[in-house]
């Protein structure tokens, strides 16, 4: 696709705009993750529970024999893979993959923080069965949190990993086996895949090593996590079926601002995604002329501050 049909733009002003592209799909993508993080497992919505039976009976939003439920920071989580996919897009496998590293060092230090404000005094007297201090103590919300951000984060990072992983993987698989083509399929399948990955890694981790499901102590535990990992990647079907036209649109609306083509994007993504317009076919003007007047530490025009080599 080319873009000669656009009025020509200065390299500098596409380069600012590709980077704010950039820096809002990461930011979207990094707050997402350390929210869902922080909330993690700190509640379950109950959707809907069966009671198993003769005729069986549906309740609607109440806890049941079989319950269907989501934990808080799984709503959050497919906006992860919708920012992913568009920067797999515009910006490459390169750029994506390092994306998902960044989102495991911010948990890390998200992580940390916790454990240091747990530390410093003063600590308060802790229950020696949940580790807990008194409910009725001011700094009690800090350390649930902290518990359960500790529990979560442990779940989902290393779910996380693999899933967006594999995620980036299958999308730009299918981006090469299509010629760039099908932005649909690339997009449920890489992510139907990854998804259901995470969501099996999380609940069991989570339940084997955290036992921090609301799980039935008296029925066979199965069964039940087989209805938390079911319930967990309906939602996240569901989620992707949603995401499909909102990836369409987006590519649609960023095409001619970034001057990018997805399908002139190589594999790896482009030497200098944020500052080569030619690569991709934009109409550009001519950069001003660099002045002998720059002082030694200044950028030149259309030198890229992201560039990897």
């Amino acid at each position: 696709m080319s873009f000669a049909h656009l009025p020509p733009i200065d390299p500098a002003q596409l380069r600012e705009r590709r980077e704010r592209v950039f820096l809002l799909l990461a930011g979207i993508f990094l707050g997402t993750l350390a929210m869902l993080n922080i909330l993690g497992i700190s509640r379950f919505i109950a959707l809907a529970s069966f009671t198993p039976g003769e005729s069986g009976s549906w309740t609607w939003g109440q806890w049941g024999e079989v319950p269907f439920a989501l934990a808080v920071g799984v709503l959050p989580y497919p906006v992860t893979f919708l920012c992913t996919d568009l920067i797999s897009e515009f910006y490459g496998r390169r750029r994506a993959n390092f994306l998902v590293l960044v989102g495991l060092i911010l948990n890390l230090w998200v992580v940390f923080i916790l454990w240091v404000g747990g530390i410093l005094p003063v600590v308060p007297a802790m229950d020696a069965v949940t580790n807990l201090p008194d409910p009725a103590d001011p700094q009690y919300a800090f350390f649930a949190i902290r518990h359960m951000a500790f529990v979560a984060v442990l779940a989902s990072m290393a779910a996380y990993l693999v899933a967006q992983f594999v995620d980036v993987q299958l999308f730009h698989y299918w981006k090469k086996l299509t010629h760039g083509k099908a932005l649909w399929l690339r997009n449920n399948a890489s992510t139907v895949v990854s998804q259901l990955v995470d969501t099996v890694a999380v609940i069991l981790i989570t339940h084997y090593y955290a036992g921090a499901l609301p799980v039935v102590e008296d029925r066979p535990i199965g069964g039940q996590l087989m209805v938390f990992i079911a319930t967990g990647y309906a939602f996240k079907l569901v989620a992707a079926l949603i995401d499909t036209p909102l990836v369409y649109a987006a590519v649609a609306m960023l095409k001619p601002y970034l001057r990018i083509d997805p399908v002139q994007v190589p594999h790896d993504g482009p030497a200098d995604p944020l500052a080569d317009p030619v690569a991709v076919g934009a109409a550009v003007t001519p950069a001003p002329a660099e002045s002998d007047d720059l002082d030694d530490g200044d950028e030149p025009v259309g030198r890229s501050l992201w560039r990897d080599d």
